[in-house]
């Protein structure tokens, strides 16, 4: 099982000297991949409901400075030497597909393959309407076609397309990437779109558990969905050991509550020999990789949760 953790996007931790800092010692310390969220902006008066609140409302703390998320993929891609980069999750439709699909491809060159496509069909009609992307209401229809179209960019010789929202022909599109036949995709998101997009398009599904409309709490909850999505990848005549699992957990230990919404144990809650305990669990169900959201608002405060989590968890798989 690979291990990962959250790089931050904004904020004062996004500040270039502890965002290296943060990525040189998570890798030193044995992590296995990186992830980058994505926004372009924010607009100042968010009526969408955040989908990963109770509330429905979008944390104040990420109304701060931020980057963006494919440039500061790169620039970590050229700080470390071995650490994976995963987009957690890029918003396919934020960015135009052959200008995408060429930064992604770019990245994926220059780190010397170690790039991992998440997507995801966006949340936040404010944002799509602020940088002109295309219509909210079709961004699921965005989302498919945009990958169908990265995948054809990075797998043929003489690609060309034609949709409803991208096409092109008569071009040369190189560098490749340097995964064969391209970096993982990744689908992120726990609703029933997000699931049937994994079945047709996705190497990996990767939820986050705290969607309080599709909760992925408890281990029972995700078994469930784990036998949803891979009877949604048998219709979709694919064979449901092609598509991996990732999951992202943003909190743990015993600070968070420990009974899931359907009143199991709540996955990652409690002291260090549970929360391994959990994680031999869904290595047992085929989770591949399994990243978390480290808090502190330091450098060395987050440093040292990564590095007691090191000490005290993985140890113990």
């Amino acid at each position: 099982m690979l291990i990962g953790f959250n790089a931050p996007t904004a904020g004062p931790l996004a500040a270039p000297e502890h965002l290296t800092r943060l990525a040189i010692e998570g890798e030193a310390m044995g992590f296995d991949y990186a992830t980058f969220s994505d926004h372009v902006v924010i607009p100042t008066s968010i009526q969408a409901n955040y989908p990963y609140s109770a509330t429905g409302e979008f944390p104040a703390g990420t109304r701060a400075e931020r980057h963006e998320q494919l440039i500061e993929v790169a620039f970590i891609a050229a700080k470390t030497t071995r650490l994976r980069l995963v987009t957690s999750v890029m918003v396919v439709p934020h960015r135009p597909a052959v200008l995408a699909a060429k930064m992604l491809s770019t990245i994926d060159v220059l780190s010397g393959g170690r790039l991992t496509v998440g997507i995801g069909a966006g949340w936040m009609k404010e944002e799509f309407e602020a940088i002109g992307a295309p219509d909210f209401a079709a961004r699921g229809k965005v989302t498919d076609e945009y990958i169908k179209a990265f995948i054809e960019l990075w797998t043929k010789d003489k690609p060309r397309f034609t949709g409803q929202y991208v096409s092109f022909d008569n071009i040369d599109f190189s560098h490749k990437p340097v995964q064969k036949p391209h970096p993982p995709i990744w689908v992120g998101g726990e609703s029933g779109p997000a699931l049937r997009r994994t079945a047709r398009i996705g190497d990996a599904w990767y939820p986050i558990g705290t969607n309080p409309a599709n909760p992925l709490d408890s281990l029972a909850r995700f078994k469930a969905n784990i036998t949803r999505l891979h009877k949604l990848t048998a219709e979709a005549g694919r064979d449901p050991k092609a598509v991996g699992l990732a999951f992202r957990c943003t909190a743990l230990g015993e600070k968070v509550s420990p009974k899931a919404g359907d009143g199991e144990r709540r996955l990652f809650s409690g002291k260090p020999a549970e929360i391994a305990a959990d994680m031999r669990a869904l290595r047992d169900l085929g989770v591949g990789s399994l990243d978390f959201g480290f808090a502190g608002t330091t450098v060395d405060a987050m440093l040292s949760e990564m590095a007691q989590f090191q000490k005290s968890v993985v140890k113990l798989l």
